[in-house]
């Protein structure tokens, strides 16, 4: 993707978020965030593999934190400060991969 998208304003990012499943904005990190859980290890790595997949075909990278069964996000266009469209393209084909 080469057109980089802007900032989303207070409500199409409160919108967007209506549309997508225990993701919530974080406005000190001016991000989307939610916590995935899976039954094990082998699960949660495969679900990080499906969305590094998808995070290098568009150029945009999710911050992430694993421990065994928890993958928690952070989804935030640094170059836009702020949430865009490809954070919330990204948070849905997220929660597509986790099932």
């Amino acid at each position: 993707m080469s057109d980089r998208p802007t900032e989303m304003t207070d409500a199409e990012r409160d919108a967007a978020l209506a549309t997508i499943d225990g993701w919530t904005y974080d406005p000190n990190a001016k991000a989307i965030t939610k916590t995935f859980t899976f039954k094990d290890f082998s699960e949660a790595w495969g679900f990080m593999n499906r969305a590094a997949l998808l995070a290098e075909k568009m150029d945009h990278h999710p911050e992430w934190f694993n421990v065994y069964n928890r993958v928690e996000v952070k989804m935030t266009t640094h170059d836009a400060d702020g949430v865009t469209s490809w954070d919330i393209d990204m948070a849905t084909a997220m929660d597509g991969f986790a099932g």
